[in-house]
């Protein structure tokens, strides 16, 4: 069953968060997951929460979002984000 993970993202280092979007693409379909929103305009809706800047991904099922999140291959792309941008996120599995 396919599984999304839904990013709000803060960007804090607009240089280094530049290298980190050049370099996860690839990462990302090594492990079977995809771009369904990188970016974009934010509209607010509902309640009070006014992210900046959402991401959200699909991956074929959890396992290979959690081999993606934890390969060698991302690890070091990672490392940039975490010091280029703060990150809240969360998985959900499809129906």
């Amino acid at each position: 069953m396919a599984v999304y993970t839904v990013a709000e993202i803060t960007i804090k280092d607009e240089e280094a968060y530049k290298e980190y979007q050049a370099k996860v693409p690839a990462t990302i379909e090594m492990y079977g997951g995809r771009y369904l929103v990188r970016g974009g305009e934010v509209a607010p809706g509902e309640g009070d929460w006014n992210p900046g800047r959402v991401v959200i991904l699909e991956f074929p099922d959890a396992a290979a979002l959690q081999k993606w999140a934890t390969s060698p291959e991302y690890a070091p792309v990672a490392e940039i984000r975490h010091r280029a941008a703060d990150t809240r996120s969360f998985m959900v599995q499809g129906v």
